[in-house]
């Protein structure tokens, strides 16, 4: 079954850990009236251990962890949905292997500044990412050429409402107007 090349581009919000990725996503996705995919939820067990022995992941472990979404990423565009997807997408080459899966991707990548990273890294409970591999996802990250970059030190609903206009200058409007 073809994807209809009519249908919204599907959106990855990237960034390193801490930087509101997944926040962000869900309210985007809210906004747009769009399903959200948590990357993390993709990861196979072995990644998820690694990563909380703090450890960081390499570009090998990825890998399964990247063809995962890019499937779930297909499978949501045969069903007509252009999804939201929360995904770190570091480097030149993961973001190739989701392209791969729907070349019209687009890319959100969240920035802030890293104290504001690290404060929302210690206040956040519950998560298999321990604060400690922020520096080893700065180093791993590889600024995307093509995508929107929004500083997502503000508001989650004025960062989501950045995003909503960048997205809605694209060639088609991926949001429902509000």
């Amino acid at each position: 079954m073809p994807v209809d090349s009519a249908a919204p581009a599907p959106v990855v919000v990237m960034g390193v850990c801490g930087v509101g990725k997944s926040t962000v996503g869900r309210a985007l996705a809210e906004r747009c009236g769009r399903t959200f995919l948590e990357g993390d939820d993709f990861h196979p067990d072995a990644n998820v251990r690694k990563m909380a022995a703090g450890q960081p992941l390499a570009e090998a472990d990825r890998a399964l962890w990247l063809r995962r979404i890019a499937e779930a990423i297909e499978r949501e565009r045969l069903a007509g949905r252009a999804p939201v997807i929360a995904c770190s997408a570091l480097t030149q080459a993961s973001r190739r292997v989701l392209t791969a899966a729907s070349p019209d991707l687009v890319f959100v990548h969240l920035t802030t500044d890293r104290a504001v990273i690290e404060a929302r890294l210690r206040a956040r409970s519950g998560h298999f990412m321990p604060a400690s591999l922020l520096d080893s996802q700065l180093q791993a990250l590889e600024d995307p050429v093509e995508a929107i970059e929004v500083d997502a030190s503000e508001p989650v609903p004025i960062v989501v409402e950045r995003i909503a206009r960048a997205l809605a200058q694209a060639t088609r409007n991926p949001c429902r107007s509000e």
